[in-house]
């Protein structure tokens, strides 16, 4: 049996691993529902992708249905970070039988397969569902652990990584995520609050983090004047009102035009998107 068809057995804490995974899940799935996304897949444009399009990521979400759950249940047992990795390691196999070898889903299977683990983790020390912000910190649990696993060095990522020396995946994980805990999830959190519809505030959230995060994905296909560019035009976005304008939608589908003529996609950002409407949800479900 692959470690991803695993069961642990249940935590005495009683922690519904099942359900945060459910959530990360959702949370994937809303992340490609939202509409209009500059370069990215939705439901009605394949962006700036010429390899996937949203039947793509639902095969992808379908093989990963499991792993969620797998990995939290591993958090809720205090499991080290071996056994999180090799859950993540059959996970990403699952994911590329699934796509045809199709990257859909690898920042996620890290960042939201960590966050989850650390939210069941909580959940059995503390014995109810924990802040977003504490789950961000809780990851630091195992950042020795994952600080010191192999990398692949030829993946895209990778790549862009050391050759404009930049953090990725791991050392934002290290830091206990500060770009989900000051930025993704306290803009998210605003949004919904102040009357913004989901859609609309993930757009919102979306747009805050290619204006500020250094995205490594725009950075392997635009290289650091493609960031630039794409940093700008989020910022201008948000400056004007973001989504809380109205005729929002048409400028973001304008700004989205541009950014497939340059064959731009903020997939790291929309990583972090997915992260945070699951840290919102786990802190009530």
């Amino acid at each position: 049996m692959s470690v991803l068809a695993q069961r642990l057995p249940s935590c005495p804490s009683g922690v519904d691993s099942a359900r945060l995974g459910r959530l990360a899940i959702a949370s994937l799935h809303a992340e490609l529902a939202c509409a209009p996304k500059p370069g990215l897949v939705t439901p009605f444009t394949t962006g700036s992708h010429d390899d996937m399009d949203a039947g793509t990521f639902l095969r992808s979400l379908f093989a990963l249905r499991h792993y969620f759950t797998a990995i939290a249940d591993a958090g809720a047992a205090d499991a080290p970070f071996a056994s999180l990795r090799a859950h993540g390691i059959a996970a990403e196999h699952a994911m590329l039988r699934a796509t045809g070898g199709i990257n859909t889903h690898r920042g996620a299977i890290f960042s939201l397969g960590l966050l989850a683990a650390a939210a069941a983790r909580c959940r059995r020390q503390q014995g109810h569902a924990a802040p977003a912000a504490q789950v961000c910190l809780a990851v630091q649990h195992w950042a020795d652990a994952f600080a010191a696993a192999p990398l692949d060095a030829n993946s895209p990522g990778q790549r862009a990584r050391l050759r404009h020396g930049v953090p990725g995946v791991r050392e934002q994980a290290a830091a206990g995520y500060p770009v989900l805990r000051e930025l993704a999830v306290p803009t998210l959190r605003h949004a919904l609050h102040n009357g913004l519809a989901r859609d609309a505030a993930l757009c919102q959230t979306l747009m805050q983090l290619v204006a500020q995060v250094d995205d490594l994905n725009l950075l392997h296909r635009g290289g650091a004047d493609g960031l630039a560019w794409a940093q700008q035009q989020a910022r201008r976005f948000i400056e004007a009102g973001g989504a809380f304008a109205p005729g929002w939608e048409t400028r973001l589908h304008g700004i989205g035009e541009d950014f497939v003529a340059r064959r731009l996609s903020p997939g790291g950002s929309a990583d972090l998107l997915a992260c945070s409407w699951f840290l919102l949800q786990q802190e009530v479900a």
